[in-house]
């Protein structure tokens, strides 16, 4: 729907310059812009047409799926392992314990300190991957589809994103790279990703367009799947603070009051249901040595560029992941993404980067979308087909790394 035709709506060209929400001058999509028109509400009627679909991105998304599923499938036949077994391992066996056996009561312990159990997985997949029981399906089909399907509503979501900010052209390219990004290997497996993703990159559409309930009601779904939709929350945040002191209105408010909703409840259930209050940080810290540390991307680096050959396979990826998140926010910042999409972007990246041992994976890269809907509308031509080439490649290896080795998590 469209905002509301008011002269103080939330205004993010003073953040992000003047054609936040169009390409910049000489830029192969940039339309001229009335200056009666406020680029940050939906575009005029007739600048676009009104039917799009990233229809070449989707099948690209379904090629690589079934492509995994029949790579798989003939692997299986000399290791005599399922398809399903295969690719539900890493997150996904931890979220078929879970639907299996529900939360612990209690912290278990191991040598003193909280020992891996499914607390550190969040409740929305989970859950999706009951409701399919009511198809008959067995848990670990069920989790396959739900990442599968997700996974595909979240390349549809992020081409309506990148519509919206650059047009059909920047957008088409923009969705075909997310699609293939390396990163989407998880939707090959049982992951809550493509929740996050779309829910999240609708929920920016429904704040470019003031729609505060409907922002904040997909953040708290978000919320609800991952802890790394919390950087939506600065987003919600932004936007409606922003908009809520320009209308000396409590309404935009609702937008980060909501979002976060799906992350306090789950700490509250965890609270009532094991009787400690910080059982995600606790499972976190001791089942998976994972804890925040700000100076983890400088070691990262350092161990690189002070040795490039001494770094395992995890030590390498990571350092390029570094290396392509700040190129990434040079982009960002250069394509004058809207203040939302920037907001959540960098907010993505720092929250992977000093998430020790976690890092800049690809995964947490793909999870910070408006890096690759930046990369996708900046770049035309061979290289935009260079991109989508080199993405394939690298997709393909990580999706066999995952489903055939533990030599790197992802």
């Amino acid at each position: 729907m469209a905002p509301e035709a008011t002269s103080d709506a939330v205004d993010d060209r003073a953040v992000t310059g003047p054609t936040a929400s169009a390409p910049a001058p000489g830029h192969p999509d940039h339309v001229p812009v009335d200056a009666d028109v406020d680029p940050s509400g939906p575009p005029p009627a007739d600048a676009r047409p009104a039917r799009w679909f990233p229809a070449t991105a989707l099948a690209a998304y379904l090629a690589c799926r079934i492509l995994t599923v029949v790579a798989v499938s003939v692997a299986d036949r000399t290791t005599h392992n399922s398809i399903v077994a295969d690719l539900t391992t890493w997150d996904g066996e931890w979220f078929l314990r879970q639907v299996r056996h529900g939360y612990p009561s209690h912290l278990p312990m191991v040598a003193g300190h909280v020992a891996q159990n499914p607390i550190a997985f969040f409740p929305l997949f989970p859950l999706g991957v009951r409701a399919l029981d009511a198809f008959g399906l067995a848990p670990g089909v069920s989790a396959l589809v739900l990442s599968g399907v997700t996974g595909a509503t979240a390349v549809v979501a992020v081409g309506y994103l990148a519509r919206r900010i650059a047009g059909d052209a920047a957008a088409a390219r923009a969705a075909l790279l997310f699609a293939v990004f390396p990163g989407t290997f998880a939707f090959s497996f049982a992951y809550s990703e493509g929740i996050v993703v779309t829910c999240v990159a609708l929920g920016t559409i429904a704040l470019l367009d003031r729609r505060w309930w409907q922002a904040g009601l997909l953040g708290a779904v978000a919320t609800a799947a991952s802890p790394v939709a919390l950087a939506y929350v600065a987003a919600c945040a932004w936007s409606g603070v922003r908009a809520a002191r320009a209308d000396r209105s409590p309404t935009p408010l609702v937008a980060p009051l909501l979002a976060p909703a799906g992350f306090v409840a789950y700490m509250a259930y965890l609270w009532a249901h094991t009787g400690t209050l910080s059982s995600w940080r606790l499972t976190e810290r001791g089942g998976w040595r994972s804890y925040p540390s700000a100076a983890y991307p400088f070691k990262v680096v350092w161990a690189f560029v002070h040795d490039p050959l001494s770094p395992t396979l995890t030590g390498q990826i990571l350092f390029a992941g570094t290396v392509l998140a700040v190129i990434g926010v040079v982009l960002m910042a250069r394509e004058r993404q809207p203040a939302p999409m920037l907001v959540y972007g960098v907010c993505a990246l720092a929250a992977a980067a000093v998430s020790q041992p976690v890092g800049l994976r690809p995964r947490f890269l793909m999870l910070a979308f408006p890096v690759v809907v930046a990369a996708g509308t900046r770049y035309t031509g061979w290289t935009h087909r260079v991109l989508v080439a080199v993405s394939v490649v690298l997709l393909a290896l990580m999706t066999a790394l995952e489903a055939g080795s533990y030599a790197v998590f992802p």
